[in-house]
């Protein structure tokens, strides 16, 4: 049941529940390229992202996601890129999300990782990722990330 179909839901603002996610991305050849994985459930292109855990920070979740779901670790930004907002179908707990992301160079890619049975994962250039994302508020924030670093290194985004 949807929010606009269930009169409790209506009556309450939940507002949104948030989240962190982690990006990460690597320069290969000096071109920039992004790490995304699969949801677990239908399959979508995503970033690692899960709940800002009890006793962490958005940062600190945000790191832990990269790990848990994507099987990385490198260096973490100190500061988010920004945010995106989603909505979760109700059969998957419905919700609003707002995703706070850190971009994270990445230094270690394991085989080995708690849900690499789960998810696929796949490096790919931004224009690439851009296009495999569905979230309108995640392809601004590939987009922000690309042209930032451009700006930084004076490379293009491909």
């Amino acid at each position: 049941m949807t929010a606009a179909h269930n009169p409790a839901r209506r009556m309450i603002n939940f507002g949104n529940i948030q989240q962190a996610g982690v990006l990460p991305y690597e320069i290969r050849k000096g071109k920039l390229r992004v790490l995304l994985i699969t949801s677990t459930g239908t399959r979508r292109w995503i970033i690692p992202k899960g709940y800002v855990e009890p006793k962490l920070t958005a940062r600190e979740s945000a790191e832990f996601e990269a790990y848990e779901e994507a099987g990385v670790s490198g260096r973490l930004a100190a500061t988010s890129i920004g945010a995106y907002t989603y909505v979760k179908r109700d059969e998957k707990g419905g919700g609003r999300f707002r995703v706070k992301v850190y971009p994270m160079e990445v230094t270690r890619i394991l085989d080995d990782y708690p849900e690499a049975a789960q998810r696929k994962r796949k490096w790919m250039k931004v224009d690439d990722a851009i296009k495999a994302v569905e979230e309108p508020g995640l392809k601004t924030i590939l987009r922000t990330f690309a042209r930032r670093h451009a700006a930084k290194t004076g490379a293009e985004k491909k």
